[in-house]
């Protein structure tokens, strides 16, 4: 199985040299002119493989610019990298909604900003094949990556709207265990250690491969299908000093959207590369596949479900009540860019 980096691995991250990184100044209207260091973190999961793609064909190397140093910190849950976020050691972050809201609600409003979307879809709730209804998860030890992350979120509230009880400490009617990295969770799952589990792609697909079958697709419980993942942010700071890097990390990541738009294979075969280099073991086809058609990539934040899960993560008693959330999109660098390469606008 695969294990992705923590935070406290932040010192071995990989660092890449932008193209033409051998200037020492500043392009564009940044307001530094000194070199600039970019401090981007991701997941190592299919729902992240914008940033896994990004990374494998070169899009940040090619399009941050002259003279931007881009340093990669894979992470193990989103929460990990609300935390070094909120400690200052990153300036952007492909994260799920509900440590973005956390990072959010926690620094008053004035730490992040989402710039685009990424992923929708690719979570599920799968369980031993013996398990067929919410009833008979009474008593059975589940997982999800951490607490408060979005599938933590989302298996807590769900639970609660099928009348069943379950506490941050892991009591209550089901037992909620968070395990890091979501691999050992597949490996607690198949040892019979856990029943289940609400885990992102390819973690529940690897579980649906161990024997298990979903007993719910998160997908299934929003309008339409769709619902936000991945979301790219951007600390306010570096946003206002740096807009010309930011633009370049917008087009890259666009560029890695249409990529895998228009190249499915070619992008999944890059994504199962990068995550190979940084684990030193590949999915497997089957499983690729499985968790790459859960997903839809997208720039659209989609905002309206961000907004949802903080009602949730309030309802289930892992947020206080937050107010205007539309304040935490800064969508503007991103529609120029979607303009230029002739897309669709999003809005928040």
């Amino acid at each position: 199985m695969r294990r992705a980096l923590t935070a406290a691995a932040a010192a071995a991250a990989i660092t890449v040299l932008a193209a033409a990184c051998g200037s020492s100044t500043q392009t564009g209207s940044d307001s530094s002119s000194s070199k600039v260091v970019l401090r981007l973190g991701f997941l190592e999961n299919i729902t992240h493989a914008s940033a896994l793609i990004g990374i494998k064909e070169g899009f940040f190397t090619k399009d941050l610019g002259q003279g931007v140093t881009l340093k990669l910190t894979p992470f193990s849950t989103g929460t990990e990298e609300a935390t070094a976020l909120l400690a200052g050691q990153l300036d952007a972050a492909y994260v799920g909604p509900n440590p973005a809201i956390k990072a959010w609600q926690t620094s008053g409003g004035k730490l992040i900003r989402v710039i685009s979307g990424a992923a929708s879809g690719g979570a599920a709730l799968v369980v031993k094949k013996g398990i067929t209804s919410a009833s008979q998860l009474k008593g059975q030890k589940l997982a999800t990556p951490s607490l408060g992350n979005t599938q933590d979120v989302a298996l807590r509230y769900w639970l609660k709207k099928q009348g069943l009880t379950s506490s941050p400490t892991g009591g209550g009617q089901v037992p909620i265990t968070p395990i890091t990295p979501n691999s050992d969770a597949v490996l607690a799952f198949e040892s019979g250690k856990i029943a289940g589990g609400w885990e992102p792609a390819p973690y529940d697909a690897e579980m649906v491969a161990a024997g298990g079958h979903e007993l719910v697709n998160e997908a299934s419980l929003w309008p339409k299908g769709q619902f936000v993942t991945t979301n790219l942010v951007a600390t306010q700071s570096f946003i206002s000093a740096h807009p010309s890097a930011i633009s370049g990390l917008l087009k890259a990541q666009v560029q890695a959207s249409s990529f895998i738009a228009s190249s499915k294979s070619q992008a999944e075969a890059a994504a199962n590369a990068e995550l190979a280099s940084l684990s030193g073991k590949s999915l497997k086809p089957a499983i690729l596949a499985a968790a790459f058609q859960q997903v839809t990539f997208t720039n659209d934040p989609i905002a309206s479900s961000l907004i949802a899960d903080a009602q949730h993560a309030v309802s289930v008693g892992l947020l206080s009540p937050v107010k205007n959330l539309t304040a935490l999109y800064d969508l503007g660098p991103l529609n120029k860019q979607l303009s230029e390469a002739g897309q669709p606008q999003v809005s928040p």
